[in-house]
């Protein structure tokens, strides 16, 4: 019974394949972390660095002022965070100034349609009270991106990105826009900041990858229609929201079909999924993953309350 009243909060497709109440533990979720393949258990070359990622933790979300929130659901949530580092918005991003999560599952049947569901929250850590303004201790602007998404590779097929991202602020500017994961840049080498056979290809990994530019594009991502939305971010930085979202993809055509947050439901247009030559040894590769970015030398933190990913 408690089971059916957590879920409730949820729409999930006819199959729940995962239901992650993270004040019960981790549930298998975990920081991206490095492969470390080669001699003296040494990282792939590449120009990311993913040493500097901090860890997924469970947290009872504590702050200077009021203690602990806890979750929405309980005590814990599963805590995303950045390091205290940035760069400007066009340039590569610095290592640490992003942080990941992800579950590492695979397909036991196929199904026409997946499905990414959560309660969620975001803020930045209230380390100063700047000058000036009505609310200095606000820092919403900190908080350059959050999103949500999949890594997926079809058993004989292709590996594809699927994911939408929440682009808050550019450069200390609010921007409150949601995007798609879809690469368009000219090449693996631009794909690569300009880099020459790093071993990252177009259109795999677009949270770092991707040339980005001071307006706000980014080459790994495209605006969703009416996609504009100002989410509920209270009036300091040490209160949180729990807020909902959802995001629905086709995974026979391998299309967006919709996405949700809070009561806003957005039309994806069937836009394809992009889709790579196969990698070595994932066959069958469903991983769901959340990622957040920091916009300022503060961490920014996004928390999961719980996760539902379901398949019909």
């Amino acid at each position: 019974m408690i089971d059916q009243i957590q879920v409730s909060r949820f729409q999930p497709l006819k199959r729940v394949l995962a239901h992650d109440v993270f004040n019960e533990g981790f549930n298998g979720w975990m920081v991206i972390m490095p492969n470390f393949c080669n001699e003296g258990f040494e990282q792939s070359p590449s120009i990311v660095s993913k040493d500097q990622w901090p860890c997924c933790m469970l947290s009872t979300a504590t702050f200077r002022y009021p203690g602990s929130h806890g979750s929405m659901s309980g005590q814990y949530s599963l805590k995303i965070s950045t390091r205290n580092v940035c760069s400007p918005y066009a340039s590569m991003p610095t290592p640490g100034s992003m942080g990941h999560g992800i579950k590492r599952i695979s397909f036991f049947q196929r199904g026409k349609y997946l499905q990414f569901e959560t309660w969620f929250a975001y803020t930045a850590e209230q380390d100063t009270c700047e000058n000036g303004g009505p609310l200095p201790g606000l820092h919403e602007n900190s908080v350059r991106s959050f999103g949500f998404g999949f890594d997926l590779q079809e058993r004989g097929g292709k590996r594809r990105f699927a994911g939408v991202r929440y682009l808050n602020a550019v450069d200390g500017k609010m921007t409150q826009k949601w995007q798609m994961i879809w690469p368009w840049a000219k090449d693996d080498k631009a794909w690569a900041y300009d880099t020459e056979g790093d071993w990252c290809v177009k259109g795999v990994d677009p949270f770092w990858n991707g040339k980005r530019y001071p307006d706000g594009r980014h080459e790994g991502f495209i605006d969703v229609p009416d996609g504009h939305q100002e989410l509920c971010y209270n009036e300091t930085d040490c209160k949180l929201n729990w807020q909902y979202f959802r995001l629905l993809i086709d995974t026979e055509k391998y299309e967006y079909v919709e996405m949700q947050c809070q009561d806003k439901v957005m039309d994806l247009g069937r836009h394809p999924i992009y889709g790579v030559e196969p990698y070595a040894r994932i066959e069958g590769l469903m991983n769901p993953l959340a990622w957040v970015e920091t916009d300022a030398p503060r961490r920014a933190f996004l928390y999961l309350d719980s996760v539902v990913i379901s398949q019909e």
